[in-house]
């Protein structure tokens, strides 16, 4: 299916440019509320957004979140859209290609500067919001991701933090001493090995390491590299098609198969390390220890920590909010995201997806304190890296990356000459 999301990648800023310039759209808009007195305003405010699981809970928050907003605007109506970021672009460009635009968008690292570009996001200064403004009220990580051209156009919400975990009792077992963890690709490979274990055929049963790409490896690719003190992209340009990159791509085809089978993932979705069925790996921002999670005795087997081949990071994504362009009711849209960032709504938002609340202090926030997984990567934001400085074309490149890198990983290309290919087709 990566092949199709690649092309609505393409599709979603192709459409929403000549829209932009050359249409009005066939679908029914609100008459403009700007300008109009909050309490008097009408019509449908809609919002998209992935912050939000589908589920009782994730309504049941958002729903808060609508009675909170019409206190200020009563009348006006709020029409969700609980997306995922598999099916993002996909909605974006079906809304711009039928007229009826969103009014507010949260979309994540990567998205707001080719959609900024294309004029698809409101710039937020005209609400006072700037990137200086911000870094009074936000966790810094996020802000280069909300900004374009000295300009935001969104406003962060949670972080999406990764670190690496370890299973004590697996290292032990293996004569390595987890209070020492391994921290550079050259010293997770070995540990990886020792770690990797096997039946009488040579399947592996249990993985040294979980690399968290069973679809891809672009956000690996990217994390690993950074590692190593090289960022993916340096204002826009590729910065990956030299020595540090071919170092990393040809580090991730040596243990894909090695210490970790292709596409290896487990069906609730969970990192490997936390079920065990990993010694070693990437996990996301907060693990539950209760009884109802993976358990106490679980959690107290993790070692948490950060990689460091030459810098020390920690791979950082999260949701921002944005404004439509051309929305006909951008007063109202920012009164909403406006409640949308409340420290109780991003409190709310961020357990339910086990992410950091992007608020300044958002290491003593309730999530970061409620288990130790989310308290790590609160307190290592600091390290924060992600892709960087993206090309305008980054939607497309996503999905390039995934699929080259992958046919790179498995031996179906050559990986200098895909290296060398993505940065051209990064211009």
């Amino acid at each position: 299916m990566r092949p199709v999301r690649h092309r609505v990648g393409l599709t979603v800023l192709a459409v929403a440019l000549s829209v932009l310039v050359g249409s009005c759209g066939n679908g029914v808009i609100d008459e403009s509320t700007d300008g109009v007195p909050p309490a008097e305003a009408t019509g449908t405010l809609r919002v998209l957004l992935p912050s939000f699981p589908p589920s009782t809970k994730g309504r049941e928050a958002f729903q808060k979140v609508v009675d909170d907003f019409h206190k200020t605007y009563p009348k006006m109506k709020v029409e969700p859209d609980f997306a995922t970021y598999k099916n993002l672009n996909e909605k974006m460009s079906t809304s711009i290609a039928a007229g009826i635009p969103y009014d507010v968008m949260v979309t994540g690292v990567g998205w707001v500067q080719p959609f900024a570009s294309k004029r698809i996001f409101e710039d937020l200064g005209k609400y006072g919001v700037t990137p200086d403004v911000i870094k009074e009220k936000s966790t810094a990580a996020l802000i280069p991701a909300a900004s374009y051209d000295g300009k935001l156009y969104a406003y962060p919400l949670v972080a999406d933090a990764r670190a690496v975990a370890l299973r004590k009792s697996a290292f032990r077992e293996a004569g390595l001493d987890p209070e020492k963890p391994p921290t550079s690709l050259a010293e997770i490979k070995v540990a990886a090995e020792k770690l990797t274990k096997r039946d009488k055929d040579g399947n592996i049963t249990r993985s040294g390491f979980d690399l968290a790409s069973a679809t891809g490896f672009r956000q690996s690719f990217t994390t690993f590299l950074a590692s190593t003190g090289t960022p993916l992209y340096v204002g826009g340009e590729p910065n990956f098609d030299n020595e540090k990159g071919l170092e990393t791509l040809l580090w991730i085809k040596s243990m894909i198969n090695n210490v970790q089978p292709y596409g290896q993932t487990n069906a609730a979705q969970q990192p490997l390390v936390l079920t065990g069925e990993a010694a070693m790996g990437i996990v996301n921002g907060g693990v539950d220890c209760s009884a109802e999670g993976i358990g106490q005795k679980n959690c107290d087997d993790l070692k948490f920590f950060r990689f460091n081949s030459g810098k020390e990071i920690e791979y950082v994504g999260g949701d921002l909010a944005s404004i439509g362009s051309r929305s006909r009711h951008k007063d109202a849209a920012w009164a909403f995201i406006e409640t949308l960032t409340k420290p109780t709504t991003l409190d709310a938002v961020a357990k339910l997806n086990k992410k950091i609340p992007a608020y300044k202090d958002a290491g003593n926030s309730p999530q970061a304190k409620s288990n130790p997984l989310s308290q790590f990567v609160a307190d290592g934001l600091v390290y924060a890296v992600n892709e960087n400085e993206v090309p305008s074309n980054w939607l497309e490149m996503r999905g390039n990356f995934d699929i080259q890198l992958t046919q790179a990983v498995l031996g179906q290309k050559d990986p200098a000459k895909v290296l060398h290919n993505l940065a051209g087709q990064s211009r």
